[in-house]
């Protein structure tokens, strides 16, 4: 649904969001939390962790994604 781009760019926001509240029961710093946002249709989804998380994985890409971005640039 979203590619990496947006989906690092969203991670990054959510993360300072709930690091700027100071919370008792937070970490100071890489904060883990998982996003499931439904699309439209049955088949659009897109799951997002924090940027950190991925690290040391093999980055995620999906044709779908990542081309519809391409094709659609202003």
């Amino acid at each position: 649904m979203f590619s990496n781009e947006e989906k690092q760019d969203i991670a990054k926001k959510i993360e300072e969001i709930l690091l700027s509240y100071n919370h008792p029961e937070m970490p100071k710093s890489n904060p883990m939390f998982y996003l499931h946002i439904e699309g439209k249709e049955d088949w659009s989804w897109a799951d997002i962790k924090p940027n950190w998380f991925h690290v040391n994985l093999e980055p995620e890409g999906s044709f779908w994604n990542e081309g519809y971005k391409e094709e659609n640039k202003s």
